[in-house]
């Protein structure tokens, strides 16, 4: 019997959600696990680093890398994982376009690093110690993955083949690429594997969007009743569906919340954060500057609303290559 193809996960800066994605395939993991031989998963089965060294490169079919870049480690285990795999997969809005990691690029490496352990009011730390790279200690040297200055997507520390988007993806969408892979129909390099459509296209409350939105104020949604009916946009609550990739089934929808835009932009959207910003700007009623104002306030955080996922990716930070 031929081996079967051998498929690796690693996890990286991000909340854990897309390693338990890959669980919430439920009896469909039994499939995938008869189909390929995971032999990478550090976070569920007993695999070392070690262990992927020893593999001669390209052995790996596909890997899927979830999480942003930010620490030396993690950049280290993208190269090591892109020289063992043939094809290497962003799994998830982290390594999409660097995802909630990424806002901490509003701030300074030192920023982060003082508030975190000096500043933040729960820190008692009257010395100032921080962690350091590297420390000797009884003739041993210790050391520790070193902070980078930014939070980078995949794609922005090595070449990726394809992105799986989502926060985090869905079962639906993970089973569909596995079998994909297997399958050797590959698609071409650097799809997204979901639709390119835009989430208000196949919203369930779209009937009720009106063709002459006027927005008037803009409401929080724990500022109000939403209406699990309407439109969120005509009830003055910022939705990311039309800046927003589909394929998520509609589940925040679903659940009376407004898409965040976890899936990212369309191919045909440069910016995801300006985007919406366009989309959102035109059906503001007010003229007067301070009455546009008044309106605007409504959305606190303009960054962390427009840009949760994606700032990484955004116009507003350049491309690190190295």
């Amino acid at each position: 019997m031929p081996d079967k193809p051998k498929v690796a996960f690693y996890w990286c800066a991000s909340c854990g959600g897309c390693e338990e994605s890959i669980v919430d395939l439920a009896e469909d993991i039994l499939e995938v696990a008869q189909a390929v031989d995971i032999v990478f998963w550090p976070v569920a089965l007993d695999f070392k680093r070690k262990d992927v060294e020893a593999m001669p490169d390209g052995s790996i079919l596909a890997t899927m890398v979830n999480g942003s870049i930010r620490t030396s480690e993690q950049e280290e285990m993208a190269h090591l994982l892109r020289r063992k795999s043939q094809i290497l997969i962003a799994y998830g809005s982290c390594a999409h376009m660097g995802g909630v990691p990424s806002l901490a690029n509003q701030f300074s490496r030192e920023q982060i690093l003082r508030y975190v352990y000096e500043e933040a009011p729960t820190v008692v730390n009257e010395q100032k110690v921080r962690p350091q790279p590297r420390h000797q200690y009884d003739g041993t040297a210790l050391t520790l993955p070193e902070f980078r200055g930014l939070a980078r997507s995949l794609d922005q520390v090595v070449e990726v083949d394809y992105y799986l988007p989502g926060c985090p993806p869905t079962p639906k969408l993970l089973k569909q690429a596995v079998l994909t892979l297997l399958s050797g129909e590959l698609p071409p390099r650097g799809t997204v594997l979901a639709p390119d459509v835009a989430l208000c296209d196949q919203c369930p409350r779209k009937e009720t969007k009106p063709t002459d939105l006027q927005i008037s104020e803009f409401k929080r949604p724990h500022w109000t009743q939403i209406d699990p009916e309407k439109c969120f946009l005509a009830q003055g609550v910022v939705c990311m569906g039309p800046a927003t990739r589909s394929g998520c089934e509609a589940q925040c929808i679903q659940g009376n919340m407004p898409c965040t835009g976890c899936f990212g932009p369309t191919s045909r959207v440069r910016d995801q954060g300006a985007k919406i910003l366009s989309a959102l700007a035109s059906p503001i009623s007010a003229r007067e500057p301070e009455e546009i104002e008044k309106i605007l306030s409504g959305i606190p955080d303009p960054v962390g609303t427009f840009y949760r996922y994606s700032l990484a990716k955004s116009l507003l930070r350049a491309k690190v290559t190295r």
